[in-house]
């Protein structure tokens, strides 16, 4: 569509918005493939973008060094993946395209040995091409020549579709609710659908979908349920008054905050590269795209971590910390593992060894099952034989926190706990290893800089001489609490006086508003009643 309120009031600002943050527009055309950069309407990949790309970003002494043949081995491995169904295919070609891959080697190079090929620069958005495709047409499988797909904007980075939006006219009845169908349909995903529809192709390598009307815009995956498509409310970290001013607007839509927040070159490939991923809920395998809070409280965290003041530089306190207080059930294990894996990329942060500390057993299991999502090797503190001897959990903890390189740790509050503390052990349960200090105070274990403490529900026991064990153990580490319940404990120190200001805030009414949490609601009622001979007890008073 090129003309009507749908194009005029949704898809024209949206391409517009986009356009003022650095994309690319082509005007799409459903009769000629050549004008999209394509020989057929069946190919899904801008192959001289990416041809283009390749080249251009792989490098050997400043030069180009892909010739032909091993740029069409990298092509090649987008479009051919072994595996059948969507997901898998999806999981492997996200892969691929976050890490590279292989192809072969020169002759005189590194043994000949296989390089990797990368499609994307992930450090420096601005070295990518960034393109916006509207009524990109791509033919339904099976040769039927009038059967195809067309979306209302396809968006690529250097030739690769990572984001497909459908837009509705702001009057048309539950417009959010079509434009769901109709993603769900271009990806074959509408199960009770018989008939094989849309094109999956188009999705092997999509990160994100967005329905819009403009004055509502919702995110989700290609795997997403209609609950589960929720908006974008923020453009962090650029803020919302200067998106305003850019755009010329006092207030923005909820379209252009989605826009400005998530599509902005440098955001989409920070999500793509950091904040989706692929996990099991319900025995059902899905693709998850971050919230926006989660987003927004994860790059502010990294920017802290890069550049608050350590306690060495005179401060009684780490500055590089601070609390996370998002409400009960806005994903705060999630953000942990975007936490992690966007360090893990950074290498500055790389380095760091990151201790995830719980107070309760089930905490730990379920966040030691998000933390699979890193793709790293947990080291969860367990007891361990000695021959003869059970090595107590607690100190094999010692152990490896003396030791120094990165390592992603689990363990248990109550594995800092001195002899002292046990009137405080309401959380550990029977059987729980106890450090035996004759003082109560845990010794200096390291004082490495490069140690990051995330701690779970921090307002809990983080307010009593557990933390001061903590601190003695790892004097120079960074600490971040995640909580929803940032309470002040009579007689203890507040949460913030431990882990320092607030890193971001995310409350229960926000939540409600969002959808993502049930509003709980009150009616108070009273009941008549009167004392018979109320005026004996009243001289008894």
């Amino acid at each position: 569509m090129s003309s009507g309120p749908e194009y005029e009031l949704v898809e024209k600002p949206l391409v517009d918005q986009l356009v003022g943050m650095g994309w690319t527009h082509t005007v799409g055309d459903v009769d000629d493939p050549l004008k999209t950069f394509r020989s057929s309407f069946r190919d899904v990949l801008l192959k001289k973008d990416l041809e283009d790309a390749l080249r251009r970003l792989n490098l050997k002494d400043g030069q180009p060094w892909l010739d032909d043949a091993r740029v069409a081995q990298a092509v090649a491995s987008l479009e051919r993946v072994s595996e059948t169904k969507l997901l898998e295919i999806n999981q492997v070609a996200t892969d691929r395209m976050i890490k590279g891959c292989p192809v072969d080697g020169l002759d005189g190079w590194d043994q000949g040995r296989q390089q990797i090929a990368h499609f994307i620069d992930w450090t420096t958005p601005k070295n990518n091409v960034f393109r916006v495709i509207n009524q990109f047409r791509v033919d339904e499988p099976g040769g039927q020549a009038k059967k195809f797909v067309c979306p209302d904007l396809v968006l690529f980075v250097n030739g690769i579709p990572l984001v497909v939006i459908e837009c509705k006219s702001p009057s048309t009845n539950e417009p959010i609710a079509k434009a769901v169908d109709q993603l769900q349909r271009y990806a074959y995903q509408r199960d009770w659908v018989a008939a094989e529809e849309g094109n999956e192709r188009l999705f092997w390598t999509n990160q994100l979908v967005v329905a819009t009307s403009f004055d509502e815009a919702r995110l989700g995956t290609f795997t997403s349920r209609a609950i589960h498509y929720l908006e974008w409310k923020d453009t962090a970290p650029v803020a919302i008054s200067e998106v305003a001013k850019a755009l010329g607007k006092q207030d923005l839509s909820s379209q252009e905050k989605l826009v400005a927040g998530a599509l902005r070159p440098e955001h989409l490939v920070d999500i793509a590269r950091h904040f989706t991923l692929f996990m099991q809920v319900e025995g059902r395998t899905i693709k998850v795209a971050p919230r926006y809070q989660q987003f927004r409280a994860v790059r502010e965290a990294i920017h802290r971590l890069k550049t608050g003041k350590t306690r060495n530089v005179g401060r009684e306190f780490d500055r590089r910390g601070g609390i996370v207080w998002h409400t009960q059930g806005s994903g705060k294990s999630l953000s942990m593992v975007f936490l992690i894996r966007k360090m893990r990329s950074d290498p500055q942060l790389r380095p760091f060894k990151i201790i995830v500390v719980t107070g309760r057993r089930d905490l730990q299991k379920q966040l030691g099952n998000t933390a699979k999502l890193t793709e790293e090797r947990l080291n969860v503190v367990k007891p361990r034989k000695e021959g003869l001897r059970t090595v107590p959990s607690a100190e094999v903890l010692q152990e490896t926190l003396k030791r120094d390189g990165k390592d992603l740790v689990f363990a248990m509050i109550q594995k800092y706990r001195g002899a002292t503390d046990a009137d405080e052990a309401g959380e550990a349960g029977a059987g729980e290893d106890v450090v035996d200090s004759k003082d109560g105070t845990f010794p200096l274990l390291n004082e490495s800089e490069s140690i990051l403490v995330l701690v779970d529900e921090a307002h809990r026991s983080h307010t009593t001489t557990l933390h001061a064990n903590l601190r003695a153990a790892l004097p120079n580490c960074v600490l971040i609490g995640f909580t929803g319940t940032p309470i002040i404990m009579a007689g203890k120190k507040p949460t913030h006086d431990i882990f320092g200001e607030f890193i971001d805030r995310y409350t229960i009414r926000q939540s409600e508003e969002d959808g993502s949490t049930l509003p709980i609601l009150y009616e108070g009622r009273t009941t008549r009643a009167g004392v018979k001979g109320g005026g004996q007890l009243d001289q008894v008073f």
